[in-house]
């Protein structure tokens, strides 16, 4: 499976009212090292209902920038109607409503 299919696979599978992170994603895909490209592979996404890249934050827990997801504020949209708290700075606690893919990629 081509590294771009891996990820939007795995997107899918981030229950609704949870995020994960661009290096747990690189993570189960095999290399941690590779977050960069799972951030590559979410901005060229051709199926945005379908895979739910809204739901990936970066490893502090913060939205994605401006570009995407039709900005940052509509991440956060996306994210609340979910049920996720997103405070003023824009940052998920990931305590809280982080998630992790068990068993993959150890």
């Amino acid at each position: 499976m081509k590294f771009f299919d891996c990820v939007y696979e795995l997107v899918k599978q981030i229950p609704k009212g949870k995020v994960t992170t661009y290096g747990e994603i690189a993570k189960a895909a095999g290399n941690r090292r590779m977050a960069r490209q799972v951030g590559w592979a979410l901005h060229a996404n051709p199926h945005p209902i379908v895979v739910p890249c809204h739901r990936v934050v970066n490893r502090q827990g913060y939205l994605s920038g401006g570009f995407a997801f039709g900005g940052i504020e509509k991440q956060k949209e996306l994210l609340v109607k979910e049920g996720v708290v997103v405070d003023k700075q824009s940052c998920v606690d990931l305590k809280t409503y982080g998630y992790k893919f068990e068993n993959i990629g150890k």
